[in-house]
């Protein structure tokens, strides 16, 4: 029951932080490139990114944990006393987490507090790029660690990004005219076709390469429950929001686009718990159930989130990044 539980709280927290983490990369990426669509999109993604530290207080649930979502933390024998024993090591582990998590907290507190200029947005971004390339190792691929794959973390950063796109889309906020309507629906809609394309690409490489360890990892993957969870996932989460977003007239609308948002938001969290659970063989189930639990009580401190938004969208008015 106890693993089961930790188990849940890994998927659920791996969802629910997509969302502030993507929201902080955004951010920063406003800094540095400017452009009307982060002025529009600032009074969703602000509140967000403001729970990056709430979500690093959340892991302590992972950290707590590990034996029971890691073979390599519970037995050092799972892997092969090399480079990958050295590194899947607990106090190691926890060492890149908090320094990952205690990096976007501070730069999404510097964000809030309007003291990061261009360079230290660009600064953080690279900051970014090199953590979330060990972390999304560590909290996701290390759950099977004889499974690699040197795209996995720039398919997750992409993952975090469409996350806040997609949250954005669901919040509406007051700025969202129809020729910012517009910019975000081709914002999820390229990040969406690079989530696509990094996992149908992995698939192929990892497939056709015929390396056993590679195959085994999407043969666990492929039994029918699993498959019709991706299939959903890809369906609900891709291909009817990328067909919706063909449409002129459904990308200028914010009523379309939060229908949007609420799907690839739906097709993200199945696919993340899609990477996840299959690696707990028989015990994935009570750990799915237990996912959904562990969601709403991260919901629990999000719920300040919405009552901003909902006063500033009666107020009218559009905040800047």
């Amino acid at each position: 029951m106890i693993d089961a539980l930790a188990r849940g709280w890994l998927v659920a927290w791996l969802v629910w932080s997509a969302v502030p983490v993507g929201s902080l990369v955004l951010m920063l990426i406003h800094r540095v490139t400017g452009g009307r669509w982060g002025e529009a999109l600032a009074p969703a993604l602000r509140p967000a990114a403001a729970l990056v530290p709430l979500a690093t207080l959340a892991f302590l649930g992972v950290a707590l944990t590990l034996p029971a979502l890691y073979p390599w933390a519970a037995d050092a024998r799972a892997v092969k006393p090399d480079v990958a024993a050295l590194y899947l090591d607990p106090a190691l582990f926890d060492l890149r987490a908090g320094l990952a998590l205690g990096g976007w907290s501070v730069l999404a507190l510097l964000c809030l507090a309007g003291r990061c200029g261009p360079l230290t947005a660009a600064l953080g971004l690279c900051f970014y790029g090199l953590t979330i390339s060990l972390v999304a190792v560590d909290w996701i691929l290390s759950v099977e660690p004889h499974f690699t794959s040197s795209a996995f973390a720039a398919g997750i950063a992409l993952h975090q990004i469409l996350a806040a796109l997609a949250w954005a889309a669901v919040a509406s906020p007051p700025g969202l005219d129809e020729a910012r309507a517009a910019d975000l629906a081709g914002l999820i809609l390229a990040t969406l076709l690079g989530v696509l394309y990094i996992g149908l690409m992995s698939y192929i490489v990892a497939w056709y390469g015929d390396l056993p360890a590679k195959a085994d990892w999407y043969l666990k993957r492929g039994t029918e429950a699993w498959v019709a969870v991706l299939g959903t996932a890809v369906a609900v989460g891709g291909i009817l929001p990328f067909a919706a977003l063909l449409f002129a007239k459904l990308r200028r609308s914010a009523a379309a686009l939060r229908v949007v948002g609420l799907l690839v938001l739906v097709g993200i969290a199945l696919h993340l718990a899609w990477y996840v659970l299959p690696a707990y063989g028989a015990d994935a189930g009570p750990a799915a159930l237990s996912a959904l639990p562990g969601l709403a009580l991260l919901a629990l401190p999000s719920r300040p989130v919405g009552r901003r938004l909902a006063r500033i969208r009666r107020a009218g008015r559009p905040r800047h990044v």
